[in-house]
């Protein structure tokens, strides 16, 4: 295949980056090189969803969106209100000085048809939807799975299976309703590929192996719409959800800690990169991967 043919069938929206942008500026030297590397990750007017973004890594990765420009970033999780931090977090983008808002709006994942509304109604409002993390879940108490109650158990895959399917359902109908094609970052866990050593977790885990292959099969339905579908799994991260259960367990902060090379947990602004990757221009030819940030746990 030729080169002419090749940037027929794939080009930067962008225009030439890198050896082709070199071999350019050498055959025209009125060209005055810039560097396009930071263009490439920025979110400039985009619009975007997050689930879980009252707090914690949903609103972590909410912020990071606005930081790399994009237009507006919709949180939604159950509170009525959002947080303070959420709220921090508004007023901080206010007065980054590109543009960029978050907002807010109270929802229950595991409604369907009612994130499908309000996603319709976002863009009706706004003309366009063009990523989206599915980040809401829930972790329960150390429990036999030989003993674990039903109930539970299907609460537990309610929020963190259906929840996200349904997260990313909503925004991925907007993303083909207005054929710009999208990026859904669907939050997985590293505990969807390996068991915690010394931690019942059965619906925990079942859950977030759910999500891993969620998101394969959506990437293979979504790709001829050029909607990107990944997912992330973190590692062992010190977050609100799991200060609920370290916070009555201290002895494990070291326990966990020992378990990745680098020795100790990890923190949410350490996913701040990975997800603006995912979410834009840099990751276009990323799709179906499971991307993986946990410290090197998986490595021993």
């Amino acid at each position: 295949m030729s080169s002419s043919q090749f940037a027929a069938q794939s080009a930067s929206p962008l225009g030439k980056l890198g050896i082709e942008a070199a071999l350019e500026a050498a055959a025209d030297p009125s060209i005055s090189p810039k560097p396009k590397i930071f263009d490439e990750f920025a979110l400039t007017d985009r619009v975007g969803l997050v689930s879980g973004g009252n707090r914690g890594l949903g609103l972590e990765m909410a912020l990071a969106c606005c930081e790399a420009g994009a237009r507006v970033v919709y949180c939604f999780d159950l509170p009525e209100k959002p947080s303070d931090e959420w709220i921090a977090s508004r007023d901080y983008v206010a007065k980054l000085g590109n543009n960029s808002r978050l907002e807010y709006f109270s929802a229950n994942v595991t409604d369907q048809q009612a994130l499908w509304k309000k996603t319709e109604e976002i863009g009706d409002k706004e003309g366009r939807m063009d990523f989206c993390v599915a980040a809401a879940g829930i972790l329960r108490s150390h429990t036999d799975c030989l003993e674990y109650p039903a109930q539970e158990y299907r609460e537990v895959l309610d929020v963190n299976t259906n929840g996200v399917l349904f997260t990313a359902q909503a925004a991925g109908r907007q993303m083909s309703r207005f054929g710009r094609g999208g990026s859904i970052v669907l939050i997985a866990s590293m505990s969807g590929s390996i068991t915690n050593r010394g931690h019942a977790w059965v619906s925990y885990n079942t859950s977030k192996a759910a999500v891993l292959q969620m998101a394969r099969s959506m990437a293979c339905e979504l790709g001829e719409k050029k909607i990107r579908v990944n997912s992330l799994s973190p590692g062992h991260i010190y977050t609100s959800m799991t200060a609920a259960y370290l916070d009555k367990q201290p002895h494990l902060f070291d326990v966990w800690s020992s378990m990745n090379p680098l020795g100790r947990l990890g923190r949410p602004d350490e996913l701040r990169g990975v997800v603006t990757w995912l979410a834009s221009d840099a990751s276009t030819f990323c799709t179906g991967s499971d991307i993986i940030v946990s410290g090197g746990h998986h490595s021993w």
